[in-house]
């Protein structure tokens, strides 16, 4: 009869991870990483806060629709904004009607969404990891709080770009929409015989939200001429694995998801680029999408893909950060190509 990774001693834990990067090439803190996402997606979806969170980002690119060939460690989440400030929004309203009124739902958001963790999701997952007897710690993290972090007993470390911690990032100025719940596996699972792994059936946001959002988060990068902080090359990285797959052409085509993005980032996420005016996502997303930074911001990003590479993030031949950007150069004509037909 088949064991669960977790019932194993830490000698045989250790056994499997060696059996699974033998057989799938993977560095064994990456593995070992894994599973940990997984079961704590898993303990989270199963509770009773599932029903108003949409899992997002790279993660769920890797984990669920597998588009991306590399290790993406964080959970970010996305608590209905209609849930969350509801006596705001008005119920089923998830736009504001200005920016002043954007300005009172963004803190209302950061007032309430740190209690939210702390008093709905923290208490339940700790309650998971006492029942499946685990030795993992939850904290509170983030300048803002909007982050629970799940620290666990690693066996196996890396060079600490990936560190033993499994970072839940939660936001709710959006709805997730749209969604659909989608099943998420262990990479190690198939791969050692008598051994099961955690699953999870998470809400996940569909391709074409999560590639307008890393495409004008990008974008934003580019015409503000500089990288904010590190670990931001997989966004780039993302975006060249979804031109590549089967879902770019009806992604790009799906203008009423770009318009939503542009339109949602105008209220939520003003930014101003380099000269000080403020960009414009409409235009952004209509055929006017940049990118491939220059520059300074060039050179920062290319010292932080240069970490992803080191710390065997990438699985298989990773692009060279040239071949990227020149990838990238692609996504960006033929998505605004796309927008002007």
């Amino acid at each position: 009869m088949a064991e669960h990774y977790f019932a194993l001693s830490k000698e045989d834990q250790r056994e499997v991870l060696e059996q699974a990067r033998a057989k799938t090439a993977r560095p064994t803190h990456l593995l070992e990483k894994d599973v940990w996402v997984v079961w704590t997606l898993g303990a989270l979806f199963e509770s009773p806060v599932a029903a108003d969170l949409t899992f997002k980002g790279g993660t769920s690119l890797s984990k669920v629709y597998k588009i991306i060939d590399r290790f993406s460690e964080d959970i970010d989440l996305t608590y209905d904004i209609r849930k969350l400030i509801a006596n705001l929004t008005g119920g089923e309203e998830f736009l504001p009607a200005n920016r002043s009124q954007a300005n009172k739902w963004t803190k209302a958001v950061r007032d309430r969404l740190p209690g939210w963790i702390a008093n709905e999701v923290q208490p339940r997952l700790q309650a998971a990891l006492e029942r499946a007897q685990l030795a993992a710690t939850l904290e509170i993290g983030g300048p803002e709080h909007d982050k629970l972090l799940l620290h666990y007993p690693a066996i196996k470390q890396g060079t600490g770009y990936m560190p033993p911690v499994v970072t839940l990032e939660f936001g709710a100025r959006s709805t997730g929409e749209p969604h659909q719940v989608l099943p998420v596996t262990c990479d190690m699972d198939g791969h050692v015989d008598g051994v099961t792994f955690p699953v999870a059936f998470a809400q996940v946001m569909s391709v074409a939200r999560t590639f307008w959002e890393k495409a004008t988060a990008t974008h934003v990068y580019c015409v503000q001429g500089r990288i904010r902080g590190e670990r931001y090359a997989r966004h780039w990285h993302d975006l060249a694995a979804i031109m590549r797959s089967a879902h770019f052409d009806s992604v790009t085509s799906d203008r009423a998801v770009g318009r939503a993005v542009a339109e949602h980032k105008s209220y939520f996420f003003s930014e101003k680029d380099a000269g000080g005016d403020v960009i414009d996502y409409f235009t952004a997303v209509e055929g006017a999408l940049q990118i491939v930074p220059a520059g300074a911001a060039r050179a920062a990003l290319a010292t932080d893909y240069a970490k992803m590479l080191e710390d065997e993030v990438m699985v298989g031949n990773a692009l060279p950060f040239d071949e990227l950007m020149q990838a990238c150069a692609e996504v960006a004509a033929r998505a605004n190509a796309a927008a002007r037909k």
